[in-house]
């Protein structure tokens, strides 16, 4: 197990068809049941997998085990930055390099119409070499329209949330 947050719990695996260690994120099962928390679980996989920015992390697959929902996803070796500031507060160069990755990805995931709603010190990952990750997107405002070209949404809209209610941290 390598933590869990408000609606799921992430656990190192390997995959053993490829040959790789990754992180399966499991919906809880407190939520397994619920077939909102359950579309939303499932179109933060899709969204996320659209992305594609290399501070994102990256989704590899999405599936079901014994009746419970998981996420593929890389695994990360490094911390969160809220990990991160507990040991100190980040220089000049470390602050200008985490800024920059953190717009960038917003940036990306702006553009592709999904707003993060999130975005906080547990939610961005520093990897070891001092690179920055976005992760859990499971608040996100997104959009379900689909494009000709794909099945995958494409703005930000979707009323995945009651309107007015407070989300994330």
């Amino acid at each position: 197990k390598l933590g869990s947050g408000g609606m799921g719990v992430v656990y190192k695996a390997e995959d053993t068809r490829l040959g790789r260690w990754v992180a399966l994120k499991f919906l809880s099962e407190s939520f397994a049941r619920d077939r909102h928390a359950l579309t939303r679980f499932q179109l933060e996989a899709r969204v996320i997998a659209s992305l594609e920015h290399e501070n994102i992390c990256t989704i590899h697959d999405i599936g079901e085990y014994e009746g419970s929902c998981f996420i593929v996803m890389q695994l990360l070796d490094g911390m969160t930055l809220a990990d991160r500031l507990v040991e100190g507060a980040c220089d000049v160069e470390e602050v200008t390099t985490f800024g920059i990755e953190i717009a960038s990805a917003l940036d990306k995931a702006h553009r592709s119409g999904v707003i993060h709603r999130d975005l906080k010190p547990g939610n961005v990952f520093v990897t070891k070499d001092g690179h920055i990750k976005l992760l859990d997107f499971g608040l996100a405002k997104l959009q379900l329209e689909r494009t000709e070209q794909s099945m995958l949404p494409t703005v930000a809209s979707a009323p995945l949330t009651n309107p007015g209610a407070a989300v994330g941290t």
